[in-house]
């Protein structure tokens, strides 16, 4: 557990944000990532998205604070994070991909980090913000997602070795595919909840005629 939190560890990561086409090179080449820290920044991400939602200035934020959940929004998050990398793990390795589920785990996750980065950060700016300025916590947003998209392309493109072109379309079948399981897990959900009120009112009938 220490080694997935050493310095080095930490090392890579920032030298990954700064250089994330030679970052992700050596994460996959000589395995110097961090499924840890990857799953660090999932869970840090998600709550930085509830500070958000909760404590952003009202003049660009209309969420009722007291409907926030973080724990609920928690689990969301970390679930959904966890059907992506499934689904381009599941993707590349029809397409040639030669990237390990662990490499999928950590180039997703270390592109989070410019995202949580400027979330707090434009959670701060908002609360100094005047009415009429809402396009400085926008353009703070913008950054940080764009960069996190840029770095989230390179990662999947050098953890599989692929060309820009192949790597744009396994992210196009890997949306299709992450679509496709959570629309099985909502019927998988759905049948069992049925089962279970079947089987529940049958037990009812029975408890009451005897």
């Amino acid at each position: 557990m220490k080694e997935q939190f050493s310095r080095d560890k930490w090392k890579q990561l920032f030298y990954t944000v700064s250089h994330p086409s030679d970052g992700y090179y050596w994460i996959r080449h000589q395995d110097r990532g961090s499924v840890g820290i990857a799953l660090l920044l999932v869970v840090l991400f998600s709550l930085s998205f509830s500070m958000n939602r909760a404590y952003a200035s009202f003049i660009v934020n209309d969420v009722n604070p007291r409907a926030v959940n973080s724990l609920t929004e928690m689990f969301g998050v970390v679930l959904l994070f966890l059907i992506l990398c499934v689904s381009n793990w599941s993707v590349t390795c029809l397409m040639n991909g030669e990237g390990r589920l662990k490499d999928i785990v950590i180039a997703v996750g270390y592109a989070l980090f410019p995202i949580i980065v400027t979330m707090v950060l434009a959670t701060i700016a908002s609360q100094f913000l005047a009415e009429n300025e809402e396009a400085f916590y926008s353009i703070i947003l913008i950054i940080g997602l764009g960069y996190g998209a840029i770095m989230m392309l390179i990662g999947i493109m050098q953890v599989h070795n692929y060309t820009l072109g192949k790597t744009l379309i396994t992210l196009f079948l890997t949306l299709l595919a992450l679509f496709i399981i959570i629309f099985l897990g909502l019927l998988m959900v759905d049948l069992i909840s049925k089962v279970y009120n079947f089987g529940h009112s049958i037990y009812t009938e029975l408890i009451f005629r005897t």
